[in-house]
């Protein structure tokens, strides 16, 4: 009788592919450590150096709570949504840079719906849509991008790269015009001003509460789920996870899904904040949404990322790009400084696995 077709990983009881390993769950948190460290350099060095920027007689602007607040937070929240989103296809082992082009297809969608409604539409009904049409089209995207990258098995950065076009010529061709609202169409005041501009003291609070609402679900599920750590799974060794019984092919599905749902709702929060959206939102965002992650922890590799690592990636990222405002240096800068991070993130992470490797394999000749 021939014997059953077993690997390593599987016969051994110590490394069920459906688990991250040990060092896995502790890496994070030394990596999220360091990652606080960075963001307290980074905000001390803006505070003094904002002081000595500024002319004499002129106050520091980083530290002003409306900068913190509408110059860092707020933006930094569709980012970080995107981020978390990006974390499940990047843990996975895929890559989706189709998520800038999809926020903006969800945001023109949702604008479209919401300036055609009557002026006495209910309240209900407004938050409704205002959910429901960019969720849907993101959920869509999301399982589009998935789906071709299942069944066509190609690489999923050619499929969405793809459709990282596609998306963004169905929001430039189909409206009739280039901003929502255009002219004299408003928004509705129940979805603006009475929710996602909604001021509590004077700062607007509802885009970090659902940026923190979206971390909160997501690094649960991660961590606490097995479907999260199907997800470790899949991305820490695929052919494994494959032959220990996995839905290798629904667990890729579902991380597009998600995907696809945080860029939706990244185009609602910015449609909301904003009050309005045009043809050119989302562009460029993936190289952002990307780098947050992977600044974050997100292995490129697969099989490591947390969505708390995210958040505090897409801070970074924020605190550079108001740093640079608040200095007055070239914005061009930022565009370095966020290529540069990405490579030294890639590097260091590929730095830390090669010393793991050389640890394991010297315990091995030891034992």
């Amino acid at each position: 009788m021939e014997k059953p077709l077993t690997t390593p990983e599987i016969a051994s009881p110590q490394k069920d592919p459906s688990t991250p390993p040990a060092r896995g769950r502790r890496l994070p948190r030394l990596q999220e450590i360091g990652l606080l460290v960075v963001i307290v350099i980074m905000v001390t060095i803006l505070s003094l150096s904002g002081y000595i920027k500024a002319e004499p007689g002129q106050r520091n602007t980083f530290l002003n709570p409306s900068n913190l607040i509408d110059g860092v937070a707020t933006p930094m929240s569709y980012y970080a949504i995107m981020a978390v989103g990006m974390t499940f296809v990047i843990i996975s082992g895929g890559i989706d840079i189709s998520v800038g082009s999809t926020m903006g297809m969800s945001a023109m969608a949702a604008a479209a719906v919401l300036v055609s409604l009557p002026a006495n539409t209910s309240a209900l009904v407004v938050l409704f849509l205002s959910f429901a049409v960019p969720l849907g089209i993101g959920l869509l995207c999301g399982l589009l991008n998935g789906a071709l990258v299942v069944g066509l098995r190609m690489h999923p950065f050619i499929v969405t790269l793809g459709t990282l076009s596609i998306y963004r010529g169905i929001t430039v061709v189909c409206p009739s015009h280039q901003e929502i609202p255009f002219q004299a169409e408003t928004l509705p005041p129940a979805f603006t001003d009475h929710f996602m501009r909604w001021e509590i003291y004077g700062q607007r609070p509802v885009p970090l509460i659902i940026m923190a609402i979206v971390t909160i679900i997501g690094g649960f599920y991660l961590s606490q789920t097995a479907g999260g750590r199907e997800i470790y799974a899949v991305g820490g060794n695929e052919e494994a996870a494959r032959f220990s019984g996995l839905r290798v092919k629904r667990i890729k599905l579902k991380v597009y899904a998600v995907a696809g749902l945080c860029a939706g709702l990244a185009g609602m929060v910015l449609l909301g904040t904003y009050a309005g959206t045009s043809t050119d939102t989302g562009f460029g965002y993936e190289l952002t949404v990307i780098a947050a992650a992977v600044v974050g922890g997100a292995s490129l590799l697969g099989g490591r990322g947390t969505a708390l690592g995210a958040i505090m990636g897409t801070l970074i990222i924020a605190l550079i790009q108001n740093g640079i405002d608040t200095l007055n240096l070239n914005k061009e800068y930022q565009k370095i400084i966020v290529g540069a991070a990405i490579i030294v993130a890639v590097a260091v992470d590929n730095l830390s696995q090669y010393i793991n490797r050389r640890r394991l394999a010297g315990a091995k000749m030891a034992g």
